[in-house]
């Protein structure tokens, strides 16, 4: 070999020692804070893992099951979770340091919103909204019906949420037990037993349109969803960093119109200790895979990549940034 082509050959292969193997080739392997077995976000999370071991061969996500939302923010800051999912009330809630948390979690950063569709339902006995004449939450105040209402437990989203839309419309619990009527605290599979069995006349949720437990009641019993004022929506979506929702026109019997309220809405978030090369693997799967999570649910059909981009309460990690801007989505 000549000294020319021994120079060559040595050059060629010092610049392959040094070379770096490019971050997206790199596998992650990442804990997704969850809520219960079984349901919906079991769901996405298999469609997250499906994403990434496309994006990212070699890779998992492992879901782990927990209390929620607000678990799922102390479990991200605290490292317990390298990600996790979390309601867009929750996360808002979870930024301010509102209850249950101590404090405002500031560490906290967005990967992408995951739909912002399963909007607040309030389902009313029709029996009961013709004999005081309510379609909205607003007649509801201005006739002062002695209402039985039930919300979800303490601690769970929409039940907070579902509270601040009264309390903004006038109809706070103090209110309500003036006119001669009660709120009363349940779990999601107790609401719509309530209602049908008449110890109460509106059930309330945050639930997706046409969801099975509001589709169950509508077989047994003639109901009306009531709209929610301009005023109440504003001021509730402010409050929580979440959207209007319009239920179209005949998604229900008797809702001949649409119907105006709020929706709440899931975030895949990391903490802000994820590294940017780590963030930018996971987002840039999730962009080129988007289908792994579409499929795993019919509620899921309508999650887009402009979705993923959507602003929450908190700012989105760089690394998700650098995925979103990459693929024109982000300035």
């Amino acid at each position: 070999m000549s000294f020319s082509r021994k120079i060559a050959s040595a050059v060629a292969m010092a610049c392959l020692l040094g070379m770096q193997v490019p971050a997206s080739a790199q596998s992650l392997n990442l804990t997704l804070a969850g809520a219960s077995p079984g349901g919906l976000w079991t769901l996405m999370g298999a469609g997250l893992d499906s994403a990434l071991k496309k994006g990212a061969p070699g890779s998992s996500v492992t879901y782990q099951t927990t209390g929620g939302g607000f678990a799922n923010a102390a479990m991200v800051s605290q490292g317990r979770a390298e990600i996790g999912l979390i309601h867009d009330a929750e996360l808002a809630i979870a930024v301010a340091g509102g209850e249950p948390f101590q404090q405002p979690i500031e560490n906290l950063r967005t990967i992408g919103y995951l739909y912002d569709w399963a909007p607040m339902q309030f389902v009313v006995n029709k029996s009961f909204s013709d004999r005081y004449g309510i379609s909205s939450l607003a007649d509801l105040v201005e006739k002062e019906a002695p209402v039985r209402i039930t919300i979800n437990r303490a601690g769970n989203i929409t039940g907070q949420v579902a509270s601040a839309m009264m309390a903004a419309a006038g109809a706070d619990d103090e209110a309500i037990a003036s006119w001669g009527g009660s709120v009363v605290q349940a779990g999601s599979s107790e609401q719509s037993g309530l209602l049908l069995n008449g110890r109460v006349d509106v059930y309330t949720n945050g639930v997706f349109v046409g969801h099975s437990s509001i589709r169950e009641i509508e077989n047994s019993l003639d109901i009306k969803i009531l709209d929610i004022p301009e005023d109440v929506r504003r001021s509730v979506a402010e409050e929580f960093s979440i959207g209007e929702f319009t239920i179209p026109a005949e998604t229900y019997e008797n809702q001949p119109e649409d119907i105006e309220t709020v929706a709440l809405g899931a975030v895949l978030v990391a903490s802000e200790n994820m590294s940017e090369e780590d963030a930018y693997t996971l987002t840039k799967a999730i962009l080129e895979n988007v289908a792994e999570i579409q499929t795993v649910h019919p509620a899921m059909a309508d999650l887009t990549t402009e979705l993923l981009v959507r602003e929450t309460a908190v700012p989105f990690h760089d690394g998700a940034l650098r995925a979103y801007r990459e693929a024109g989505l982000m300035q």
